[in-house]
């Protein structure tokens, strides 16, 4: 594992506009090719700081990405790091076909057409939908969508991957996909999942967060054991 960690975040602190703390001083480190499975109760904290890490929402402490201190001059920059895939797929798929949605992000960009629609017919194919490319994402089921939403961001070619709760809506046969999917991917990895088995198949450490805390850390299956937390709805 690397010396230097991709992610690095100290002292995180967040307070909510109705006084809710959600975060309460939050370390956290993430190297270079690691997988990591941010585990927790509803309400502990776990969405708020990925928000935190790519400038989504701000609060007290300090947050580095490969390197660069989070900050508004670098907050392009950091964010072309960091590839989120939100919850809902129907948050990131908005235009009229699969390939326009997935060219979206390098023509915000300034790259030409063609070209970006290379590259989003390439992120496609390694997702394993490059037969919908031309389909309207409100055709595909839910497990395409995600596919197709994790091609949107792909395309920007992130050196980090935040994937918050990727099961939610897919069959079990899609949850495999999604596994097998994932474990080709090099990028180091943030999962916010409740499912206690998705993470233990593709974790190599786990973070338990409680009330705004980070309540502890190590291998999946000891924080799961330790925690006794299990597979439950979201």
């Amino acid at each position: 594992m690397s010396q230097n960690p991709v992610i690095e975040a100290r002292g995180l602190r967040y307070r909510y506009d109705d006084g809710t703390l959600a975060l309460a001083g939050v370390d956290f480190r993430l190297h270079a090719g690691e997988t990591v499975a941010l585990l927790g109760p509803n309400g502990s904290g776990k969405t708020t700081f990925v928000m935190m890490l790519n400038g989504l929402i701000s609060g007290e402490g300090e947050i580095s990405v490969c390197g660069m201190r989070l900050e508004r001059r670098n907050l392009t920059a950091i964010r072309h790091r960091i590839g989120m895939v939100f919850q809902d797929s129907d948050e990131q798929l908005f235009m009229p076909t699969v390939l326009e949605d997935v060219a979206f992000g390098p023509l915000n960009q300034g790259i030409e057409r063609e070209q970006s629609l290379k590259a989003a017919r390439t992120a496609l194919e390694q997702v394993g939908v490059a037969d919908a490319a031309h389909k309207a994402p409100y055709h595909l089921s839910a497990g395409e969508k995600r596919r197709v939403a994790l091609a949107g961001v792909l395309v920007m070619n992130p050196e980090i991957l935040v994937l918050d709760e990727p099961t939610t809506y897919l069959d079990p046969p899609g949850q495999r996909e999604l596994i097998h999917l994932l474990k080709g991917l090099p990028q180091a990895k943030i999962l916010v999942t409740h499912d206690s088995s998705f993470a233990q198949a593709l974790g190599q450490r786990a973070v338990f967060f409680e009330k705004g805390r980070v309540a502890g850390e190590g291998p999946v299956g000891e924080i799961i054991r330790r925690f006794e937390w299990d597979s439950r709805p979201s």
